[in-house]
């Protein structure tokens, strides 16, 4: 429940369309319900704009088509299923119709964050997509290897309605790439940065553009790259001001940043108005 929802729900009961008591039965869902060992927190919505996401990795194929069930019923915004493996994306199609799967190409790349599931066979699934928005995010990736969480990013801003602009293999090491998309990036309204290896995209984009910017490092590279760990640290410690750094692999955070910058900017344009 959001608070558009929220407000509909006190309006009908004012109005006396809708019984008090129908109205206290929907709201004992509020702040939780407990389903397949989940408290799934149908309040989330109201209190940060954004709903709660269900995560794969660790649930059973059933546990995420029930889980999504739930989360279907309790409201009216995005649902997503994150991380998933193929047969907990089979399960919740069947239980919840309509869900948008959204799986990486296969590269034959990296571990996704898991250590276990190949990037490759895990997905996205979006039931419910909110209408189209008309900021401009470009999610921008190093290498080919850094695409699967360019996906996951991607994935869930569709969710909310952005179309993300996609720009890859731009990594450093090959500067003329970067340089023949400089003006994309220069015209975003915000940038996410999916890179492994020594993670320098990063601070090349943020000197290119105003936009706000989101780094991801990915466990992308060699020895030394540490699993991501040597990006990680080096995004962090970038001479370009103002980089918004999330975890390694963490596509998804990325994204829900992403969201929390445009939907301060559109709130504030509104209050302008």
């Amino acid at each position: 429940m959001d608070a558009q929802e929220l407000a509909d729900l006190l309006a009908e009961v004012r109005d006396g369309t809708l019984p008090a008591d129908d109205a206290l039965t929907r709201l004992r869902r509020l702040p939780y319900a407990e389903v397949a060992g989940a408290r799934i927190d149908h309040h989330r919505a109201l209190r940060t704009g954004h709903p709660e996401a269900v995560y794969g990795p660790g649930k059973s194929p059933d546990q995420c088509a029930r889980i999504v069930a739930e989360m279907l019923s309790g409201g009216s915004g995005p649902v997503l299923l994150t991380r998933a493996q193929p047969q907990q994306v089979t399960a919740a199609l069947a239980a919840c119709l309509g869900g948008a799967v959204h799986r990486p190409a296969d590269r034959g790349s990296g571990r996704f964050g898991d250590g276990a599931q190949s990037a490759e066979s895990l997905a996205t699934v979006v039931w419910r997509s909110a209408d189209a928005r008309s900021e401009r995010v470009v999610v921008a990736s190093a290498g080919t290897s850094d695409g699967p969480v360019a996906c996951e990013a991607a994935a869930v801003l569709s969710a909310f309605g952005v179309s993300a602009h996609g720009v890859a293999d731009i990594g450093l090491a090959g500067l003329h790439r970067f340089l023949a998309e400089v003006d994309t990036l220069a015209e975003a309204d915000a940038v996410i940065v999916v890179a492994g290896m020594e993670g320098a995209l990063a601070t090349a984009v943020a000197g290119v553009t105003a936009a706000p910017v989101i780094a991801v490092p990915t466990s992308v590279g060699y020895g030394a790259a540490l699993e991501g760990v040597t990006a990680l640290l080096a995004m962090h410690a970038s001479c370009a001001a103002g980089i918004s750094v999330v975890g390694i692999d963490n596509g998804f955070g990325a994204a829900m940043a992403t969201m929390r910058v445009l939907d301060l900017a559109a709130r504030c344009r509104r209050e302008d108005v």
